[in-house]
């Protein structure tokens, strides 16, 4: 039984072997766009695939914000269309929805964000805050904060595991 997920991380190093140089970079923001690989996953394709490992991260980075920033956008805009429609009144929530927010409640958007990533892709946790009504730049704002330190942490590990087997 093959993991979707290891077999897009898979078909997008092949990917980045077989395309020129100058296109690898778009490969691996395309894959930054992916959730579960994220702008770290897309970093560490980049870097094993040969690039730069700044080109890397900053790709993956790029990638994977510019795909965020899509969600917020998309979220806020189903949230007003809904809460106008409504009368902005409130719906039961599930349990997965009571989750989310208590912790929310209990670390707040920067919180979530920078946290998010361990559980959940970047994505969702946009959506989830944007959906509760956080106000989108803020969310991108926390979402930007954690792409970048967790596509850092994950490259700085992947540099050191290379120079390390080396």
């Amino acid at each position: 039984m093959s993991n979707p997920v290891s077999d897009l991380v898979l078909g997008f190093q092949g990917l980045v072997a077989d395309v020129p140089d100058l296109v690898q970079p778009l490969i691996v923001a395309l894959a930054g766009a992916v959730p579960f690989i994220e702008g770290e996953g897309a970093a560490a394709i980049g870097i094993i695939g040969g690039i730069p490992p700044l080109v890397a991260a900053l790709a993956g980075a790029v990638g994977n914000l510019l795909c965020v920033a899509v969600v917020i956008l998309v979220t806020s805009r189903v949230r007003t269309a809904v809460t106008t429609r409504r009368g902005g009144g409130v719906q039961p929530a599930s349990a997965r929805r009571e989750k989310f927010e208590k912790a929310y409640h209990r670390y707040g958007t920067p919180g979530v964000s920078l946290l998010g990533p361990l559980l959940l892709p970047t994505q969702f946790t946009a959506a989830a805050l944007t959906s509760t009504g956080v106000p989108p730049l803020r969310v991108l704002a926390w979402q930007a904060a954690a792409i970048a330190l967790w596509t850092t942490v994950i490259t700085v590990l992947a540099l050191g595991l290379i120079r390390f087997a080396a």
